[in-house]
């Protein structure tokens, strides 16, 4: 079936925390960008800092959109935020409205990541028993030189979490509130000063599925990451709780994915039966209908 993404204004895909080029040894937005280009779209990847807060990582956004609408000669721009990006792109909205269409926040910590709050936590001497403190605090390491190839957690990333804390995002939300929900676990309002809103997320599988922890090592950090949350106890893809991640009209928040299938296809994607690509497909068919 022919697909038609033709959106009337471009669509800026926006990497999170330790993106770049490359996450887990896979482009950015792997095959999505491709296939959104396929279908009719115009699609850019704007390139922010791997860690930094999320007003620096917005106004890095800000900067590149100018460049886009420029180029494009559009008036305004569509965003999709992976994880950290949809505070960047939350950001760049609320300061420039103008320039923005649509918001989308894909897996994003709207409401905060009990994840980083335990990972701040066990990153702070004292704040948790020493044998917790180095287990949680050698899993992130470890991670994180899966992803980027690095033997040692870097000092900016241990800086970047406070912003992703329920604390640091709670201090964000109160200067830029749009699109947010009024009670927990509910949707936002879906336009705010011309821009509309939207959410999805996953929760990790019930079941990992045979042999999948050893095909797909990010998967298995998801699983071991979950174990850590509190509030969202088995609501989680692994890095954000589902209703945390609630934004504008949430379209849906229990995908049966971790928090990286949402990014790039991953090694369940056939067992889960969930096709990321098809998702933002289908999300720009969704802006073109609306006029985005």
């Amino acid at each position: 079936m022919q697909r038609n993404a033709t959106t009337q204004f471009p669509i800026l895909l926006v990497h999170g925390l330790f993106g770049f080029d490359r996450v887990g040894g896979l482009e950015l937005f792997h095959g999505i960008k491709q296939a959104l280009r396929l279908a009719g779209a115009r699609v850019f990847i704007p390139y922010l800092s791997a860690t930094h807060c999320n007003e620096a990582r917005g106004e890095q956004l800000l900067a590149q959109m100018d460049r886009v609408l420029n180029d494009t000669g559009s008036a305004r721009v569509n965003l999709i935020g992976h994880s950290q990006g949809a505070l960047a792109a939350r950001y760049a909205a609320a300061v420039a409205p103008d320039r923005v269409a649509s918001v989308t926040s894909v897996s994003g910590p709207n409401h905060g990541s009990e994840l980083a709050d335990f990972l701040h936590k066990a990153l702070t001497p004292g704040r948790l028993p020493g044998p917790v403190a180095s287990r949680i605090a050698t899993l992130f390491a470890d991670f994180i030189s899966l992803l980027g190839g690095q033997t040692q957690l870097p000092p900016a990333a241990v800086a970047a979490l406070t912003a992703l804390t329920t604390e640091g995002v709670g201090a964000f939300n109160d200067k830029y509130p749009q699109g947010l929900p009024k009670n927990w676990g509910e949707s936002g309002p879906n336009r705010v000063n011309g821009v509309r809103y939207y959410s999805w997320s996953g929760t990790l599988p019930d079941a990992p599925g045979e042999g999948r922890q050893a095909m797909d090592p990010v998967h298995a950090f998801c699983r071991a990451f979950s174990e850590y949350f509190i509030t969202e106890a088995g609501q989680n893809d692994g890095m954000v709780g589902r209703f945390s991640s609630h934004l504008g009209k949430v379209i849906r928040s229990d995908y049966p994915m971790d928090h990286m299938d949402t990014l790039t296809p991953g090694a369940g994607q056939a067992r889960n039966g969930m096709d990321p690509t098809e998702l933002y497909l289908r999300h720009a068919e969704r802006l073109r209908k609306a006029g985005l």
